[in-house]
């Protein structure tokens, strides 16, 4: 399947998106762990069509949780990345999804439905929004960029040490912005909106498909320490343009 068709049928989920009904069926999973019915109808979807398609390329989805992948490529899927954005119908939530084969992601697409934009980027081929090349921000220092931040929201007990996090970088950076879907705040990394991005705890479906964006559009993502991001267990991620990576790193 080309790039295209793939692009496609990931828009096919806005009819999904759009059923307000649907997105007022919740089912709780943990503190502040939403699903609804939208969820569930957009990972069934595109389990069910690349199923169809790649029949031999395996399935990961947020609504299965993680768990062990017997072979070396496989799709990871964030049906939606902005679930309590979604509940409450403030629109800000993407669909992300990624190819990872080999130890590294392949392809990754994040779809924003409310605005129409789709973000993509192949290994070795750069970022597009919409089918132009996209690049990082060209800030130097953090004082002159803003800086998007995840407070984590799942893991409560990290609320202390984050915000402290979330502080030294607001003194340090122009400002600091919360959209509440870490895959959206990695596609601004990418085209250049804001200079980075950093959240602790994130799962593989959550930067998949954004870290690509960003490597390919010139920047930089590694975890916390500074080492590449790992995909069988949850990373806490930092996200810049490469030129403030170590600036914002150190004060996290």
């Amino acid at each position: 399947m080309e790039l295209q068709e793939l692009i496609a049928l990931v828009k096919e989920t806005k009819t999904f998106v759009e059923n307000r009904v649907r997105a007022g069926h919740i089912r709780t999973k943990g503190c502040a762990d939403y699903v609804t019915q939208v969820d569930t109808d957009i990972q069934s979807f595109l389990a069910r069509e690349l199923g169809r398609r790649f029949p031999d390329i395996q399935f990961l989805g947020e609504e299965e949780g993680l768990h062990e992948m017997s072979g070396d490529t496989y799709w990871i899927l964030d049906p939606i990345d902005g679930t309590t954005n979604l509940i409450h119908d403030y629109q800000h939530s993407v669909v992300s999804l990624a190819l990872y084969e080999k130890g590294e992601t392949a392809l990754g697409i994040i779809y924003d439905p409310f605005r129409e934009d789709v973000y993509c980027a192949q290994r070795g081929k750069g970022s597009f929004l919409n089918g132009m090349p996209i690049h990082v921000s060209d800030a130097e220092a953090l004082r002159e960029t803003i800086i998007t931040v995840g407070t984590s929201p799942y893991d409560r007990e990290l609320a202390d040490e984050n915000f402290k996090r979330i502080r030294r970088v607001f003194d340090s950076a122009q400002d600091i912005r919360r959209t509440g879907t870490a895959a959206m705040d990695l596609a601004y990394v990418a085209c250049g909106r804001t200079g980075g991005f950093f959240e602790p705890r994130l799962s593989p479906w959550d930067f998949a498909a954004g870290q690509l964006l960003v490597k390919e559009a010139g920047g930089q993502v590694t975890d916390f320490a500074g080492e590449p991001l790992g995909f069988s267990s949850r990373s806490s991620v930092v996200a810049s343009n490469g030129k403030v990576h170590e600036e914002l790193r150190g004060l996290l």
